[in-house]
C-alpha cells in the first residue's frame, strides 16, 4: 500500500466513522506531512490499520500478529481501544465476536513482552 492508497483508505474510513458521529481517523492516526520520510509510511501506522482490516476481515492469527507488531511499535492501550472502535464501526456486527478474542490477545501479548 504506497501513500495515496493509504490516504485513500484512511478516508474512506473517516467518512465512515464520521457519518456514525464517532471517532474521526485524521486525529486517532495523527497524520499529516511531517511524520513521513521520504513518503514512507510510519510502521505504528501500518500496523494499527493491519489491526483494523484483519478485525474486519476476521483473521485469528492476523489479529494476533498485528497485536504484537503494534505493541512493539509502541501502541498504547488508549489507540488499541480506539482501533477497536474504529473496526466496530467499519466492520459492524462481523467484528463483535472478534473483539474479545482481540483483548484477550493483547493482554495475552503485554504478558509475553513483559516475560510473564
Amino acid at each position: 500500500m504506497n501513500l495515496k492508497e493509504f490516504n485513500e483508505f484512511r478516508e474512506k474510513m473517516n467518512e465512515k466513522i464520521l457519518s456514525n458521529g464517532t471517532l474521526n481517523t485524521k486525529r486517532f492516526f495523527n497524520l499529516d506531512g511531517a511524520v513521513y520520510k521520504d513518503g514512507a509510511i510510519p510502521t505504528k501506522y501500518k500496523e494499527m490499520l493491519g489491526l483494523v482490516a484483519s478485525m474486519v476481515l476476521r483473521c485469528e492469527g492476523c489479529i494476533a500478529y498485528h497485536i504484537k507488531r503494534c505493541l512493539e511499535e509502541g501502541v498504547t492501550d488508549e489507540e488499541f481501544y480506539e482501533i477497536f472502535d474504529i473496526a466496530l464501526i467499519v466492520g459492524g456486527s462481523i467484528v463483535i465476536p472478534h473483539l474479545r478474542e482481540a483483548v484477550a490477545f493483547l493482554e495475552e501479548a503485554k504478558k509475553e513482552i513483559r516475560g510473564e
